[in-house]
């Protein structure tokens, strides 16, 4: 099939390098503009668009999709298909109605679980014992089209988002690539999502990252993996931010308020939670790299019978 890929970061590379390697024609790579980065600002590409570079495909980067221009762009390719995977702009009925076969996405989630746009680190933080990646037909709606192929994995209490978006980026590559022979072949089966099973997966900011020591430690615990290594759960120490890492927790009762250090020792820095303590086995402290507690105490001290905010 003549496909149109659209996508941005690299969860989408290894789907477009699976998609290069199948024997589907890419017409043109959809991604967005580079942006400045880093203290000089200077402008970097988005990674699918360095994939696309060393595989030598055309690469657009259209700063609003649905102008008029743009699309007839996309219209010149004459695509079969258009597959979406993170991309980041919204699409037009336009385009969505455009291709033989309609537009699918590849959504990094169990539909109709986690809508929106971060389902891999609200599956952590919510807890979820399994997690996945789901094709599906795109319409209007925010990932509300009809579900095609499913593939999922069992979470660990572990795991943190680093890692799962390491195992679905992979997962949702091979998913895609057996959508698309299915579509071809005739044999894929539309399912319809159950509107009253759908959860939503908002985007990250400064609130949700703060750590609320008034809340179990399992739950706190399943923030700071859902977060690690971005954006990173912090807590307030001496008016500072301190980042963490990685974590652990127990059940055990405790005599303090939440967000009291219980003690600090080489397996970790224990807090009192609203029910059961916190382990801090992984943090980066003000200008500081990240390093597991351990090896920092071997050179400083962090303190202890003091609230953490």
């Amino acid at each position: 099939m003549k496909v149109i890929f659209m996508g941005t970061p690299d969860f989408a590379v290894p789907t477009l390098t699976k998609l290069h390697e199948s024997g589907h024609e890419i017409k043109l790579v959809v991604t967005q503009p580079d942006k400045p980065s880093g203290r000089g600002k200077k402008l970097k590409k988005s990674a699918v668009k360095e994939k696309a570079e060393q595989l030598g495909l055309n690469v657009f980067q259209p700063d609003k999709i649905k102008k008029s221009e743009n699309i007839e762009v996309l219209r010149s390719c004459d695509a079969d298909i258009i597959v979406v995977v993170a991309y980041g702009q919204l699409l037009s009925k336009e385009i969505l109605d455009m291709p033989k076969f309609g537009c699918i996405n590849v959504h990094a989630s169990i539909l109709p679980e986690l809508r929106g746009a971060a389902p891999l680190n609200w599956a952590l933080i919510n807890g979820h014992k399994h997690a996945g990646v789901t094709t599906m037909m795109m319409d209007v709606g925010l990932d509300t089209g009809d579900m095609l192929l499913k593939d999922e994995i069992e979470v660990d209490r572990y795991m943190n988002v680093g890692q799962l978006h390491d195992i679905l980026m992979e997962k949702g590559a091979q998913l895609l690539i057996k959508t698309l022979n299915k579509i071809q072949d005739n044999s894929i089966t539309r399912t319809k999502q159950d509107d009253a099973l759908s959860t939503y997966a908002p985007m990250l900011n400064k609130e949700t990252q703060r750590i609320n020591w008034n809340d179990s430690a399992e739950n706190i615990h399943n923030l700071i993996r859902g977060l690690s290594p971005w954006p990173t759960a912090f807590f307030s120490l001496d008016d500072k931010f301190v980042k963490v890492y990685g974590s652990d927790f127990n059940d055990e009762e405790t005599r303090h308020e939440p967000g009291y250090v219980e003690k600090v020792q080489k397996d970790g820095i224990y807090v009192s939670c609203k029910t059961g303590t916190l382990i801090i086995k992984e943090i980066q402290m003000p200008g500081k790299n990240k390093v597991d507690v351990e090896a920092y105490l071997r050179g400083n001290k962090f303190p202890e019978n003091v609230i953490l905010i």
